[in-house]
């Protein structure tokens, strides 16, 4: 996962919800984005995350919500000051963002999650300690036996 480290402004300036973000200098909520994902249970279920996490810039994640893939990949309306292009006409998702617990107060880092995949290798690494028969699943089925043909 990408890490920002917070400016805190000089001074004795009160951060507010309200002025929290005219702080904040990465715009670090608008570079990344994230989605749920079903719970992967079985060897296919992982094997499909497997090709999810080789994309570009793509993590994976569980935390006390759920299963997340984390895709860090910053808004096309994000301004080079850091401030929204398309504020007025943004998404319901982005006007309903709250900044309670952003990344303004701290860097997020693997010890947030419960599990933490930031590359392939790490998530491979887990799906064959988690499945026993992980790499068996590559190999080419054996054919059924020939039938007799009926006399």
């Amino acid at each position: 996962m990408n890490t920002i480290i917070p400016i805190k402004p000089a001074g004795r300036v009160k951060i507010t919800p309200d002025n929290k973000c005219s702080f904040c200098k990465g715009s670090t909520c608008c570079t990344y984005l994230t989605h749920q994902i079903d719970t992967p249970r079985s060897i296919e279920d992982f094997d499909m995350l497997l090709w999810q996490i080789s994309h570009a810039n793509t993590q994976a994640y569980k935390d006390e919500d759920g299963w997340f893939l984390l895709v860090n990949n910053r808004c096309l309306h994000l301004a080079d000051d850091g401030r929204c292009g398309i504020y007025e006409t943004r998404p319901q998702i982005c006007r309903d963002h709250s900044n309670d617990e952003c990344e303004f107060d701290g860097p997020c880092g693997a010890d947030d999650f419960e599990l933490f995949f930031p590359d392939y290798a790490s998530l491979l690494k887990f799906c064959r300690k988690k499945f026993k028969r992980w790499d068996q699943r590559l190999k080419p089925k054996k054919p059924a036996g020939k039938k007799r043909a009926a006399r």
